[in-house]
């Protein structure tokens, strides 16, 4: 996820996972009245929608992939796999798709599932009125779907998605790239039940209990706030879940969530920093690296972070390492990069705002920064800057005390006050969709990006391209200086973005991303590694990359006697 809105994702342990853990299978499989898994979404009061086409963060997606499925999907090592697909194929020239589904596919309340579903559900996504923000990114290099978007033309179906029979879709896209079928597992295109939506309208997913998806499971009940029980789906085309109910609790704070665990009321959590120490000692701690990159970015349109000089001093003032040894108890990794390690077209080589590759900052030229920013401004002291807040998502300690490391490092350095706002983490995915062209919306502010797929252009493209949704801090789309310079980056990874993949395609990319860390169009600050406990009887739970559980693999999931 990927959060791009897409997978905005709050940066403290959360407690999303997938498929094995290190339970033996001579471990006795306990009756069918035991099969219940409580996995809690912490650090949420609730999802933020449980439609696939407005899904932009991991809380959300992880709700919906329990419902719902597309033709195509990343499994747990991120390589694409059918779904409701059973195989395609591409033209010479690349750009028509052909998928032909599975045989006999429905939905969970038995309706046959066909083609025409597969083809409304996309342009449904795309639909203006729909107002997805994460449908034109994904969905970007379908055919047209920029005039269905501006509403210059009423439908894409019968243009650039046929359904020449019940079982076939062909998808006409805009120009060859190599990561379309990635693009197409992102949940904007997964199927929805038309039958329902127009029963309910905008209410449907209140009514999930009557159908709406073909994922391995369907709602049984949703409290808003309290929780949401999914039983399995009877009609499910894949393997069948073991587990007979999976209950997702909401808490709003990542602790609470861990002292449940400890108190036997869930069966997996994230382990706050705090109790790493003690959690480590136990046969049921885990770390997982992930693609997760925690990062700030500031609003190019909102002073005093129009200056790359400023931007910059902010930058080099901290001290990356000390956080991560101080609050993230060495569980996480300091990064200067944008592209995580892991990733294809990780660029070892790439360097921080001041020439190096180290993360403990430069207090020195974060100085001199500073001098040449207030020049910038037309300042002559930071008294003289305006007020500085830094927005950051509400329900974990460890973000409050890393954000309060931050501020004390920009007293010391720069000798600026910075004001700190937790803020409700549905509330701050709202406020940073309206930073964009913005000069009064949100100046800074914390969250993270976990990879959608693995490709560069998930993590360059996607968020730094001139008019991409993600694109909430304005690169390139400014007045300063060297906006111009911003705008050469963006055409640089548009050129990358269209090359077969190979090392030249992955060299575009590393220049893109070095000079998007010089303009410090994002401020990463780690990369994640996810502690997490699971109870010794839940046979076969691990994370992924992304936190996700791929439809297939909730079949191997189960409850151990105990």
């Amino acid at each position: 996820m990927g959060l791009a809105l897409t997978l905005f994702c709050l940066f403290v342990l959360l407690l999303t996972a997938c498929g094995g853990g290190t339970q033996t299978t001579s471990q006795q499989k306990a009756p069918a009245s035991k099969q219940v898994l409580v996995y809690p979404e912490a650090g949420v009061s609730d999802i933020a929608t449980f439609d696939p086409g407005l899904s932009t963060d991991l809380y959300s997606i992880q709700a919906i992939d329990m419902v719902f499925t597309g033709l195509v999907q990343l499994d747990n090592n991120l390589t694409v796999q059918p779904q409701l697909a059973a195989s395609w194929q591409t033209s010479a020239d690349g750009l028509t798709w052909t998928f032909h589904l599975k045989p006999n596919l429905k939905f969970s309340d038995g309706t046959p599932l066909t083609s025409a579903d597969v083809a409304y559900s996309i342009d449904r996504a795309l639909q203006p009125a729909e107002h997805s923000t994460t449908a034109p990114i994904y969905l970007a290099l379908i055919k047209d779907s920029d005039l269905l978007q501006k509403g210059k033309i009423k439908t894409i179906i019968g243009d650039s998605i046929q359904t020449p029979d019940p079982n076939t879709v062909v998808i006409t896209i805009k120009k060859k790239a190599a990561y379309f079928l990635d693009a197409l597992t992102y949940s904007c295109s997964y199927v929805v039940e038309k039958k329902l939506i127009d029963k309910y309208g905008k209410n449907w997913t209140d009514h999930l209990d009557e159908g709406g998806g073909a994922g391995p499971f369907k709602v049984q009940s949703y409290q808003h706030s309290k929780q949401i029980v999914f039983v399995p789906n009877p009609y499910y085309y894949g393997p069948k879940p073991q587990l007979q109910k999976v209950i997702f609790p909401f808490y709003q704070k990542i602790d609470t969530a861990y002292q449940a665990y400890r108190a036997g009321q869930v069966d997996i959590a994230g382990v706050p920093s705090s109790y790493v120490d003690q959690a480590r000692k136990g046969n049921d701690f885990h770390l997982a690296p992930q693609l997760w990159i925690n990062y700030y970015t500031m609003n190019y349109l909102v002073k005093p972070f129009d200056s790359i000089n400023m931007r910059r001093a902010f930058a080099l003032a901290i001290n990356k390492d000390e956080i991560v040894h101080a609050v993230w108890k060495d569980i996480y990794i300091a990064t200067n990069h944008i592209v995580p390690k892991g990733m294809p077209g990780y660029d070892p080589n790439l360097k921080g705002p001041d020439g190096t590759t180290s993360t403990a900052g430069n207090p020195t030229m974060a100085k001199q920064y500073l001098e040449a920013g207030l020049k910038d401004e037309g300042l002559t002291s930071v008294s003289q800057l305006p007020p500085i807040t830094l927005t950051y998502p509400s329900g974990s300690a460890d973000a409050d005390r890393e954000v309060a490391a931050l501020a004390q490092m920009w007293q010391r350095v720069l000798g600026i006050t910075v004001k700190v706002h937790a803020e409700d983490f549905n509330k701050l995915l709202d406020d940073i969709v309206a930073a964009t062209n913005n000069p009064h919306g949100l100046q800074f502010w914390g969250i993270a990006w976990i990879a959608d797929y693995p490709d560069p252009q998930d993590w360059l493209t996607l968020q730094f391209d001139a008019g991409v949704p993600n694109n909430n801090m304005n690169y390139g789309q400014n007045h300063s200086p060297d906006a111009a310079q911003q705008q050469a980056t963006q055409k640089l990874m548009e050129q990358a973005d269209a090359m077969p993949n190979g090392p030249a395609r992955y060299q575009a990319y590393n220049q893109a991303e070095q000079q998007l860390v010089n303009d410090v169009a994002w401020l990463p600050m780690e990369q994640v590694q996810a502690p997490y406990v699971v109870k010794t009887y839940v046979h076969g739970f691990f994370y992924n990359p992304q936190q996700l559980i791929p439809p297939d693999y909730w079949s191997q999931i189960y409850i151990t006697q105990h």
